[in-house]
């Protein structure tokens, strides 16, 4: 796996890589398009004229998880999406019993997760989506670092049994990898080697983390970092080998702290010993604001995450 990470912002959104993902998975006649009145949000608008498998439901999101079972149950090979908190805690009954339970496989796409909601406030700011899909057995969660993981992990998903969540941001972001690099689910990605401490990192704190690993290296601190690809299944082998090779671990994401990355990495390490620290979002609600001040608010930056590294 190639690291192309420079921190310059990638040209094109996160969002064209569900427009290209899905305009190649189209090609398949088993594959379905649902959108819960979102097509606007996510660019696959295109699709609605453009092919019959393409299905509006409406501001129904928990219907919309109800027929992607169905569709799946008849084998197809449905995809939908929504905001992440509309595809998360609204519809957990759902995924967890039509598509989970029942053995119908699904593909699930959140956008606008954790802080990049912004401007659409509380409401529409699931810090704990990460979690609901996790607590599904045999599912697969990824919260997606750049365009080529994004993109990627919605064509291996076309096949993969069980529920598959991937939540992202729609807006540009930093590119990470070449786009055709080669994932693995389960198979973390080493995108930078250190011995002093191991940063776990995924989504939009990766480039947090590159930028802190950077910062403290120049102060004597050499930290590897690690984008775990997908959370669940979590990449334990990986993790336990820098974690004993560094003894402190710290985890950063978008995400409350209990049932996600944070906790994921915690119960890998538990029996190592090793000083344990996280940036990420405390026992809190959301709030209407620009991603920058969010950022600061809930202290999901570079500089939190140095902190924390000199604590330990």
């Amino acid at each position: 796996m190639k690291v192309i990470y420079s921190g310059e912002t990638d040209a094109r959104a996160m969002k064209e890589a569900i427009v290209d993902a899905s305009k190649k998975l189209m090609t398949d006649e088993k594959c379905v398009w649902l959108e819960a009145d979102l097509a606007g949000c996510d660019g696959v608008k295109g699709l609605m004229n453009d092919s019959e498998r393409y299905i509006n439901c409406g501001i129904a999101e928990s219907n919309m998880i109800g027929i992607c079972a169905g569709l799946s149950s008849n084998g197809m090979k449905p995809y939908c999406h929504s905001f992440a908190p509309f595809v998360s805690r609204r519809t957990f009954d759902q995924a967890f019993l039509s598509a989970g339970y029942a053995h119908n496989p699904i593909t699930v796409i959140g956008t606008d997760s954790g802080i990049c909601a912004a401007f659409n406030g509380g409401t529409h700011m699931p810090f704990e989506d990460t979690a609901t899909y996790r607590l599904i057995p045999e599912s697969i969660v990824c919260d997606a670092t750049d365009y080529a993981m994004l993109y990627n992990f919605l064509l291996m998903a076309k096949d993969m049994d069980g529920v598959k969540y991937v939540r992202c941001t729609r807006k540009a972001f930093q590119a990470f990898y070449e786009d055709d690099a080669k994932f693995e689910i389960g198979k973390g990605i080493v995108a930078r080697e250190g011995s002093d401490c191991l940063i776990v990192a995924c989504g939009i704190m990766m480039h947090e983390a590159m930028q802190a690993a950077e910062k403290l290296a120049g102060e004597g601190i050499e930290c590897a970092v690690i984008d775990p690809f997908t959370i669940k299944p979590l990449d334990v082998e990986l993790i336990r080998e820098y974690a004993k090779k560094c003894g402190k671990v710290v985890v950063a994401e978008n995400h409350n702290k209990i049932g996600g990355l944070v906790s994921a990495v915690q119960d890998a390490i538990v029996d190592l010993g090793c000083k344990f620290g996280y940036v990420a979002i405390e026992d809190e609600y959301g709030q209407v604001g620009p991603q920058d001040f969010l950022r600061e608010e809930y202290k999901l930056t570079d500089t939190h995450i140095a902190e924390v590294v000199k604590s330990l």
